[in-house]
């Protein structure tokens, strides 16, 4: 749940707020009066929320469409934000100068194969996946491999509780 959700925020419009021992998840709240528990990072589900963390960072400072038009209409297109039975939103950001990233995010325990998104001609690059083995997730998705669109339709798997980056074949 955690994954999907720093994916979501990382993705919609709007400023990033983490709160000390967040960007490892570490199970309780912050306190002042003693030092954050980073033995944490000796497991896995952890080190991955870590890892998860460092690249939303990356990708959210190397994708303009991300941050540079934040506050702005032009920067936010919904693909898919009224379907309730599936719990799966979908957006287009923009940056104003041609770049974008497509933003998914499945809120539920299932995996959707073949979910179907209305998007413009092209070529597709699944750019992060927040349920990636690296960050503890079950690895599940689109392989890293590039989604065509055909009949304006882009189908791609959406792993269980998580968010996808998709960023056009010819950005980098």
């Amino acid at each position: 749940n955690l994954r999907a959700y720093y994916g979501f925020m990382w993705g919609h419009p709007g400023k990033k707020l983490l709160f000390m021992g967040q960007e490892f998840a570490q199970p309780s709240e912050w306190n002042h009066d003693a030092q954050l528990p980073w033995d944490l990072l000796n497991e896995p589900a952890h080190a991955g929320m870590q890892n998860l963390i460092r690249d939303l960072n990356a990708l959210y400072r190397s994708e303009p469409a991300l941050h540079r038009l934040d506050c702005e209409a032009a920067g936010f297109e919904w693909l898919v934000g009224d379907d309730a039975e599936a719990s799966v939103l979908a957006w287009r950001r923009r940056d104003g100068e041609g770049r974008e990233v497509i933003v998914v995010c499945n809120f539920t325990p299932l995996p959707r194969p073949g979910y179907r998104l209305p998007v413009a001609a092209g070529l597709w690059k699944e750019r992060l996946n927040t349920d990636s083995g690296h960050y503890g997730g079950s690895n599940m998705g689109n392989l890293d491999g590039t989604l065509q669109v055909e009949d304006g339709i882009l189908s791609l798997t959406l792993p269980p509780l998580a968010t996808l980056f998709l960023i056009p074949q010819t950005s980098s």
